[in-house]
């Protein structure tokens, strides 16, 4: 019998199947879709104070300034909401490069120190520096 040959059920067939791999794939992905925006809900932070080293800081910043009562004042010298963008025309010259240094009390609410920030914004000033406390190592304030 050298010259046997095997019928047709016994041929091997030499190709993969990639049609379940595809299938876990793609359920894998729609996994990772639906999981990616539930890890990135908010959570309540109580930030630390900054140990940052001091920057340089220019020889006449100009501070923005919002009160407890959110008033603003700039330069020490109290200035209205609506003529934030003349004022630091006049402070800085015209020069919209010039970075802005924006104090807030510690009890201001976050919505209302971002609608300053949305004011300078406005103002076309994109500089802007968050002015704090300097911290210890160890959390307290200097």
């Amino acid at each position: 019998m050298a010259g046997f040959r095997g019928g047709g059920d016994d041929d091997l067939n030499h190709e993969i199947n990639v049609t379940p791999f595809i299938d876990v794939i793609l359920v894998l992905l729609i996994i990772f879709m639906v999981a990616a925006p539930l890890s990135t809900v908010d959570v309540p932070v109580d930030l630390p104070g900054s140990t940052a080293s001091q920057s340089q800081r220019p020889d006449e910043p100009i501070f923005l300034t919002l009160q407890k009562d959110l008033n603003l004042s700039l330069k020490n010298e109290p200035i209205a909401r609506d003529s934030v963008q003349p004022q630091l025309d006049a402070a800085t010259a015209g020069n919209r490069d010039t970075r802005i240094f924006l104090r807030a009390d510690e009890a201001v609410a976050y919505g209302d120190l971002m609608e300053v920030m949305n004011l300078l914004r406005g103002a076309g000033y994109l500089k802007v520096a968050l002015v704090g406390l300097e911290a210890l190592p160890g959390g307290g304030p200097r």
